[in-house]
């Protein structure tokens, strides 16, 4: 062999060698460190802010937490993406949180039948666990049943603490198929998994809970009126409700406080209780009807006059830089009244207000906020608090005068496409009906008491703030308002269960007439309250993330799928030739004598 040709030879074999191990590192290196750019516009694929920040904190969660997920096996291609999308989120957690997260694949079908059963009974555990989901879909031209566990059990500290459901389960005796419908509810699913799976870490991990109270004794909403949203946050807060009784300390260990409509006067003790509770830091959230409306003489006669609530609450809440007023704000951005004895069966009502969100955290990317009969929120004094606005009218907005007559025809004096302003285009139309302010207040007492009072230890006043708090304002009490049920219980007296439609999610009135019912998003407005003045912003991000869904031009696909189906098939075909007509015409003039 030729010097010439040992040389190629070696530097042949040499070559494919390096390549062989460079593929085999690069391969290792992969298995190892996880990585995954997010080119989306809208960032689908990437954690948010405060997902990164509470998984690289190992005060959130000191211990390791184990997902075991039930989501292997022979299953669909439309669940194998699902799989796929749980595994990569995990992943991206481990990235921050190390070995503090461990996750593993479960097939519940492995076993004998008694091992299934024993499993299946564990993990559904009476109800509490994972709810199980029956599949129905198209096999080899045969129909084929499958029943699936769509969820997760959690360990965190060496014991089962909780589930997650990722799917939901299947009533007994029905059953899902795998249509549009179904891909539709997979996706929406896949774009709330951080969401599911931060939330599932929190509830398992979380070893105390601030106390949350709702305030009680002023005619506020009840527990069993306020259920459904209370149910929202215990897991994350303690939930209660609390009567003042003129104690000093009734509010000691508080952490946020809530007054729900209240409809009668505070008293001088009260309102001294609270403002201590302000100047400790404490967390204030007053959702407040100014104007009661009584819908019976309204339903009755075709109008009402309003009257005012004197809650006491008015000047206090001034003195903290924010005032409610006795009026009501009109918006052509409203959800519809029901008027039985009317031709027109549903009428625009304009004192539905379907809220408008600011930027705010709390209010950013929600649905609607629905604020039946809700009074105008201002920002009052100059100090150095941040006041923000929450929730607005639209444009096409308005006022009525202070404690007005209200009239179910007055949709009928601005016509089919109603102009409630001037100028329906102009943003300084726009009222804030929610607003909050932050930092440190003096007290609504200073210079309002004599000083014995003020100066006796037993009092613990303080004029002015020792910690930064946050007070926010809602000029409508209802909007968390629930129906119920009530039957008597077992031991006296009466158990309450909110009814099953969620009118604090959907339109009633429009579902009960078999109309395509308008969403709101008082649940998750509540819920981003509660975090945002708790101080938890772990997931506060992640409800108010934009993911926008771009829906399929079916025109589009119908004259131009011929064309793409075309260069799919023809393109890569002609890109194989292509290259090996350039790799047979370079070797040619390589290797070819000349």
């Amino acid at each position: 062999m030729s010097d010439k040709k040992t040389s190629s030879f070696l530097y042949n074999w040499t070559y494919l060698i390096v390549l062989i191990i460079g593929v085999v590192i690069i391969n290792v290196i992969a298995s190892i460190i996880y990585f995954r750019y997010d080119a989306t516009e809208d960032k689908r694929y990437s954690l948010s802010d405060g997902t990164v920040e509470y998984l690289k904190n190992e005060n959130s969660f000191k211990d390791r937490i184990s997902f075991k997920i039930y989501l292997e096996g022979n299953l669909p291609a439309e669940l194998k993406r699902y799989k796929i999308a749980v595994e990569d989120k995990l992943k991206e957690f481990k990235q921050y949180a190390g070995k503090r997260i461990e996750y593993t694949f479960v097939d519940p079908m492995q076993g004998t039948e008694e091992d299934q059963q024993y499993l299946f009974e564990t993990i559904y555990n009476k109800g509490k666990g994972i709810v199980p989901m029956e599949l129905m879909f198209t096999k080899d031209g045969s129909q084929s049943q499958m029943m699936l566990w769509p969820g997760a059990e959690l360990d965190y500290g060496g014991s089962t603490v909780s589930y997650v459901q990722l799917l939901p389960g299947t009533p007994q005796g029905k059953f899902y198929t795998l249509n549009e419908q179904f891909e539709s509810q997979i996706q929406n699913s896949i774009n709330n998994l951080e969401y599911m799976l931060i939330s599932a870490i929190r509830r398992a991990t979380q070893t105390v809970k601030p106390r949350l109270a709702f305030l009680q004794g002023h005619g506020e909403l009840s527990y069993a009126q306020t259920q459904r949203v209370r149910t929202l946050v215990s897991p994350y807060y303690s939930v209660e409700d609390i009567t003042l009784n003129d104690s000093i300390d009734a509010l000691k260990g508080v952490k946020g406080l809530v007054i729900a409509r209240p409809t009668e006067a505070f008293s001088d003790k009260d309102k001294y209780i609270i403002d201590q509770f302000v100047m400790n830091g404490g967390r204030l959230m007053c959702f407040i009807d100014k104007l009661y409306i009584p819908e019976d003489s309204l339903s009755k006669n075709g109008y009402t006059h309003t009257m005012r609530h004197t809650l006491e609450l008015d000047k206090m809440l001034f003195d903290y830089g924010i005032k409610i007023n006795d009026n009501l704000a009109f918006d052509v951005q409203c959800a519809p009244k029901a008027i039985p004895t009317a031709k027109q069966m549903l009428i625009p009502w304009f004192f539905s207000i379907r809220a408008t969100s600011t930027s705010h955290p709390i209010a950013r990317n929600l649905d609607p906020v629905l604020l039946k009969y809700v009074s105008q929120i201002q920002f009052v004094g100059n100090g150095e608090n941040v006041k923000s606005p929450i929730l607005t009218t639209s444009t096409n907005s308005s006022l009525t005068g202070l404690a007005p007559l209200i009239s179910l025809i007055m949709y009928k004096n601005y016509g089919p496409n109603p102009r409630l302003s001037p100028n329906p285009e102009d943003e300084s139309n726009m009222t804030f009906i929610a607003g909050i302010v932050e930092g440190r207040f003096n007290s609504h007492f200073k210079n309002r008491i004599v000083d014995d009072f003020a100066k006796n230890p037993l009092s613990k006043f303080k004029d002015k703030s020792i910690k930064e708090g946050k007070i926010l304002v809602v000029g409508n009490g209802r909007f968390i308002e629930n129906k119920y049920d009530s039957m008597p219980g077992k031991n006296g007296g009466y158990l309450y269960r909110a009814k099953p439609f969620n009118e604090l999610k959907m339109d009633e009135t429009m579902a009960m007439m078999n109309m395509q019912p308008l969403v709101y998003g008082n649940q998750e407005f509540f819920q981003n309250i509660v975090d945002y003045m708790m101080g938890d912003n772990s997931v506060l991000d992640l409800r108010s993330k934009q993911i926008d869904v771009h829906a399929i031009d079916k025109d589009k696909v119908k004259t131009e799928s011929g064309f793409y189906k075309l260069v799919n098939m023809i393109l890569p075909s002609a890109l194989i030739v292509i290259l090996a007509i350039g790799i047979l015409f370079i070797r040619k003039r390589k290797y070819v004598k000349k």
